[in-house]
């Protein structure tokens, strides 16, 4: 009886101890606050903006979501943009990349600072 339990208590902690780690997110990422409000319609930091077709979110445990999955919700995001302007790729952050205060929101703000892709931080000049 304990044997099935055990492997389904240490599948639960290791998607916690996921959840809580930083992934590696690309230099061009930038964070932002997105809304899916009619897929694939979005407002990006206040923004009317789209996600692209093929567009892949992953929620906090890194897993990909359906977008409109996630409609209506106010997230705290990571996120590419395309060449065409369309949005391409979106991370919801969990607690532990929150805490990463310091990312850039902007284009200009990427091209301003500096990233350290090792331990995900960027730092200004």
């Amino acid at each position: 009886m304990y044997r099935c339990v055990l492997p389904l208590m240490l599948a639960a902690s290791s998607l916690v101890a996921q959840a809580q780690t930083h992934r590696f997110f690309p230099a061009n990422a930038l964070r932002g606050e997105l809304v899916i409000t009619q897929f694939p319609e979005v407002q990006l930091n206040g923004q009317p903006a789209r996600l692209a077709p093929g567009a892949r979110v992953k929620n906090e445990s890194n897993l990909w979501v359906p977008p409109a999955g996630l409609s209506g919700q106010k997230l705290t995001v990571h996120y590419t943009i395309e060449s065409s302007g369309l949005i391409l790729d979106v991370w919801v952050l969990n607690a532990a990349e929150l805490d990463n205060k310091l990312w850039p929101r902007t284009p200009a703000e990427a091209a301003s600072w500096q990233f350290n892709p090792g331990n995900q931080t960027w730092s200004k000049p």
